[in-house]
């Protein structure tokens, strides 16, 4: 309308200039004529007439051409505007889509977002986001169908896709899927943060701690856990590999494990203990003798000293002697007399293993302690002394349980 009004205003403005110019030429007495001669034919007007003329048909031409560019463009224009109206309604759609998964309304979004993304302006997020509302009401073969439109449809999007796809096979507990997806991911980019994220997870998930060992390098390196996440996993790691070694008797697995262990695992009593106890279970006891003698004499630890007095060892009296020079600087320690008890005992070496065993309860009754010269004393026919001792153990024992018991969380 604003055009036409300037279009109309325009036009009558030029022909009161013409008729204002007509006024002035009539003030000659003359105003001026123009003859145009075609053939046979002629014709002639006065010079207003004709400017007056010449102008009109000019807007008019003028007018006539710009509607006929605009019928030119109209399809277009209309096609535009229909895309625009589409893809208005897909964004629409994406947030309605969006606020229904949220709202746990999974079939309705599923619905609405796969009904507009051929016409979004990100249908790969329309596609990833019904396949997870799909997922989260069970329905696997729709979630999979929509993750292959979306590979369809964003082939350069293979990294995003892979991650939404492992993600929901591990909310599935479908491990063996999640790990072939991000196995192939991890080909693509070894350092890609969240391709390590979850292969960590799957791993854990799996049990698979040999996969996991390859892994805690890159863990490190690109910053996915704090270093003492990576100290705490590594320790874990290297504990669960030396109890799989143990249960399949794989000795050397275990030797290289313990040879390969990170230098702060060294220190640690807990691991070693892992360590010698394993190899004690599979039977290779003396392979392990010195260095477990040189742990205890650098690093004292209780429990490494009860399977020092664990070990199957082809000398028994070096074993007992050993243990003795130890009793010189920790003179009262119950399991040291135990142990050294338990050793007079293989030694034969009655009274030693009496005295021995009779201190360490004296110090702190044990069960272990008990039992062991109940047994010494039922073998000299001190059937009196040994029922005391088993007696006692027995009490022990059941208070213990009770304590146990008791310290559980109600």
């Amino acid at each position: 309308m604003k055009k036409l009004f300037n279009f109309l205003g325009s036009l009558f403005a030029t022909i009161a200039v013409a008729l204002l110019v007509n006024y002035w030429l009539q003030s000659f007495g003359n105003p001026g004529y123009v003859m145009i001669g075609i053939g046979h034919w002629s014709l002639e007007t006065s010079l207003v007439v004709f400017s007056i003329s010449l102008l009109m048909g000019f807007f008019v031409l003028y007018q006539l051409f710009r509607c006929l560019g605009w019928l030119t463009r109209l399809p277009g224009q209309l096609k535009s505007r229909g895309k625009s109206i589409r893809f208005n309604r897909s964004q629409e759609a994406l947030i309605a889509g969006l606020v229904d998964s949220v709202e746990g309304n999974w079939e309705r979004a599923e619905n609405i977002l796969i009904k507009h993304a051929s016409h979004s302006g990100a249908p790969l997020i329309h596609y990833l986001t019904a396949a997870r509302a799909a997922q989260s009401r069970g329905a696997f073969d729709k979630r999979d169908e929509y993750l292959k439109k979306a590979t369809d449809h964003s082939p350069d999007s293979d990294v995003i896709i892979g991650l939404t796809q492992a993600e929901l096979n591990l909310s599935g507990n479908q491990f063996e899927q999640a790990l072939e997806t991000l196995t192939r991911l991890h080909s693509i980019d070894p350092t890609h943060a969240n391709v390590l994220k979850l292969l960590h997870q799957t791993y854990q998930h799996m049990g698979d701690w040999h996969g996991i060992r390859k892994l805690i390098p890159s863990l490190h390196s690109q910053q996915i856990l704090m270093e003492a996440e990576v100290k705490l996993l590594e320790t874990e790691t290297y504990s669960q590999l030396l109890k799989q070694a143990a249960v399949s008797a794989n000795i050397d697995d275990l030797k290289t494990l313990w040879s390969e262990r990170p230098t702060f695992i060294k220190t640690m009593p807990n691991i070693a203990a892992i360590y010698f106890a394993a190899m004690i279970y599979v039977g290779a006891d003396h392979d392990i003798e010195d260095e477990l003698i040189e742990t205890l004499s650098g690093r004292w630890d209780e429990t490494l000293l009860d399977l020092f007095g664990s070990l199957q060892s082809t000398n028994v009296a070096r074993q007992l002697e050993t243990a003795e020079k130890w009793s010189y600087v920790y003179q009262d320690n119950a399991v040291l007399l135990a142990v050294m008890g338990k050793l007079a005992i293989q030694c034969e070496d009655i009274f030693k293993a009496e005295s021995y065993l009779a201190k360490s309860i004296a110090v702190e009754p044990t069960v272990q302690a008990y039992q062991l010269l109940g047994d010494l004393l039922f073998a000299q026919d001190d059937k009196d002394g040994a029922g005391r001792c088993y007696k006692n153990g027995l009490e022990l024992a059941s208070s213990e349980i009770v304590n146990r018991i008791n310290r559980l969380p109600s």
